[in-house]
């Protein structure tokens, strides 16, 4: 078992936040740092995953704000299933723990298949990935409903 940082797919969004959320709470279960990545195609203005300055900005205090040792890389690739590669790349080179993911909910049909981000780094991560959503409504828990398969909020 690998005592690497624990890596996060994080948009600047509510996925983005849940999977941020569990993976401090297991940075801190674990005495582990975080690694933080945002991966899109280089313009907030027309891909929703890529972080502007702002939200950069706030993701940095809110890391500096939670104790957590931490990194946060950004990069920008030209296609969907490069974000996949990217994460694979980065939790590789820190030798990662644990992955963690944001899932998107989907509709009916796309609840058949998981994200194509999501099932590519849960495929061919060398280390255990967990994938989060948020919680839906009163009563429930941001990160129950783990790996039910709805899709991922990292770009599939």
């Amino acid at each position: 078992m690998s005592a690497g940082p624990i890596v996060v797919g994080w948009t600047p969004d509510e996925f983005g936040a849940t999977a941020l959320e569990r993976a401090l709470a297991e940075a801190r279960r674990r005495g582990l740092g975080v690694v933080t990545v945002n991966v899109g195609r280089g313009d907030a203005l027309v891909d929703e995953r890529f972080a502007h300055l702002e939200a950069l900005d706030a993701l940095e205090a809110e890391l500096a704000d939670s104790g957590v040792e931490h990194e946060v890389r950004q990069a920008v690739v030209p296609d969907v299933p490069d974000v996949a590669a990217e994460i694979l790349h980065v939790a590789n080179e820190v030798d990662a723990a644990l992955v963690v993911l944001g899932l998107r909910r989907r509709s009916p049909v796309g609840k058949l298949l998981v994200g194509s981000v999501a099932q590519r780094v849960i495929r061919d991560a060398r280390c255990p990935v967990i994938a989060v959503k948020p919680a839906e409504g009163p009563g429930d828990r941001a990160g129950d409903g783990a790996g039910d398969g709805t899709g991922d909020g990292v770009g599939g």
